[in-house]
């Protein structure tokens, strides 16, 4: 793209300038750069002050020819150039008719300025949309800004870094553990983002020592989401008695786990990789450990209940 830039300066002074714009702005896009950087660098392309405003989502972002930030509180000149980007408007703080190379600076600062808010920006919104102190006209507005219609169910989706997921019918893929809440009208995204929460503690890393699912969804639980309210019990002596058990052995949790949620032993040991007699000999040794019987239906239930209260004692609310 450099040399490039530069032969067509040598043919055209205009069309190798509009060039490196392009590629400036593709360099910054690259590496996720903010605001400032953009608009930055529409100061060091067009040698001027440069500003940006969306008053929708409260923005202003003004930087001086030096290069200073600076406030946006005057009025821009209608006479200065200028390029709407959905409900932001770039400003080169310069009068008269952009000439091509201004025009691509524009065009491109205010692309790159977008992508910029719909990514930061956005987020915001679904922080707004399933915050229930939010007024009703906020979370329409904020539905309004995801492009979520209200005649469609949405649902709420708790990640570990805490950051809302909204979505609209098929799940998005999660990289990690996550809660999913239930499908809801849009204004009632918060109890799905309520539910998506408790959900998410009882998501699983997926290793010997957190073993389980990665993503739990508020509906599968029933009445097992009772037990996220029900404080720390890591202190109960069903779940003291599995914290010794899995001291014992790296496979303890992993054997435990796929013995409490298999339907029948066989399929316990296929999901744990191992002869169905080397599982007996598991069994047998983690029994002992435990102080109760696995292989009747009360003796699993306790064991599931200990299994959950662990994985809640893990993942805090």
């Amino acid at each position: 793209m450099k040399d490039l830039a530069v032969r067509l300066a040598a043919l055209d002074a205009d069309a190798g300038a509009a060039l490196r714009v392009i590629e400036y702005f593709d360099r910054l896009a690259e590496a996720r750069a903010g605001l400032h950087a953009v608009v930055r660098g529409a100061v060091v392309l067009a040698e001027c002050p440069a500003r940006l405003v969306d008053d929708e989502r409260r923005v202003r972002v003004r930087i001086t020819a030096d290069g200073r930030t600076a406030p946006a509180d005057t009025a821009p000149d209608p006479a200065w150039m200028s390029t709407a980007a959905g409900s932001a408007t770039l400003w080169l703080e310069r009068a008269g008719p952009a000439g091509p190379v201004e025009a691509m600076i524009l065009e491109r600062a205010a692309a790159a300025a977008k992508a910029v808010l719909d990514r930061t920006r956005g987020r915001a919104a679904a922080e707004v949309l399933v915050d229930e102190t939010a007024t009703e006209e906020a979370r329409t507005q904020a539905a309004r800004r995801l492009g979520l219609s209200p005649a469609r169910p949405a649902a709420a989706a708790a990640v570990e870094s805490g950051v809302p997921v909204i979505f609209v019918g098929a799940r998005p893929e999660f990289p990690g553990r996550a809660g999913v809440g239930p499908a809801v009208a849009v204004l009632d995204l918060p109890w799905s983002w309520q539910a998506a929460r408790v959900a998410l503690r009882f998501a699983a890393e997926g290793t010997e020592e957190d073993p389980g699912p990665a993503v739990v969804h508020h509906d599968e639980l029933g009445a097992l989401a009772l037990l996220a309210a029900a404080g720390d019990q890591s202190g109960l002596p069903d779940v003291r008695a599995l914290a010794h058990a899995a001291a014992a052995a790296p496979w303890m949790l992993s054997t435990l786990h796929a013995t409490a949620d298999a339907i029948s032993l066989r399929a316990a040991a296929a999901t744990s990789r191992v002869h169905h007699s080397t599982l007996q000999d598991r069994i047998n040794q983690a029994e002992h450990l435990l102080g109760w019987s696995i292989r009747d239906p009360h003796g699993r239930l306790r064991l599931q209940l200990a299994l959950a209260l662990r994985r809640l004692a893990r993942h805090p609310a």
